[in-house]
């Protein structure tokens, strides 16, 4: 661990030690001693995304293709963290895009997905921050994102709804006309392997 990693770290710990404590609960006892150094590292892990790059991500494995369809990578299981709660949203993202004489290897979706989802997040702005980057590095002729998720802090407090689903999409270019639009949605509901 890099030594600016380890005094960030550090001081995580020493503020959820005092969280605990503000929250009545003892630092000291026996199942929390290691707590504020776990959770800090749980933090450090869950928002990783800050120390990333996507639109590297998807240049570092960038080919000339002369392919002009589809592409979809669907199912992108993902977890993210609400910026207004910091609790849990997950779900599962759906990525479409139509190459523009370049493809990118297909596992380098699936890590823009992870480096937008670990931050601190709303779903509409993901959606849109993972369409944009798809766009801006590989220059498609359309992009289209669908996110489903539940959020624990619809589910854990307030309305207290444990089986509502939020959707949100995004696209440009080709994906304005909506047979294309349609096409990936059908795709993405319909088939199974």
């Amino acid at each position: 661990m890099e030594k600016q990693e380890e005094q960030i770290q550090a001081e995580l710990q020493g503020h959820y030690k005092q969280i605990l404590s503000l929250l009545g609960e003892d630092p000291q006892r026996e199942g929390l001693l290691k707590t504020p150094e776990r959770v800090a590292k749980a933090m450090m892990t869950l928002t990783k995304g800050y120390n990333e790059d996507p639109v590297a991500i998807l240049n570092s494995a960038k080919f000339k293709e002369e392919y002009n369809q589809m592409v979809i990578v669907k199912d992108i299981d993902f977890f993210s963290l609400c910026e207004h709660h910091m609790l849990p949203f997950y779900g599962k993202v759906h990525v479409a895009y139509i190459p523009n004489g370049y493809i990118t290897g297909l596992s380098k979706i699936v890590r823009v997905v992870n480096s937008f989802s670990h931050r601190l997040q709303v779903q509409e702005r993901m959606t849109l921050q993972i369409k944009q980057c798809i766009q801006e590095a590989l220059n498609p002729m359309g992009v289209m994102v669908v996110v489903e998720a539940k959020h624990m802090c619809m589910q854990m407090r307030g309305v207290e709804k444990q089986n509502s689903i939020t959707t949100t999409s995004d696209f440009t270019g080709a994906f304005n006309q909506a047979k294309t639009r349609e096409e990936f949605l059908n795709l993405i509901h319909n088939h199974q392997l």
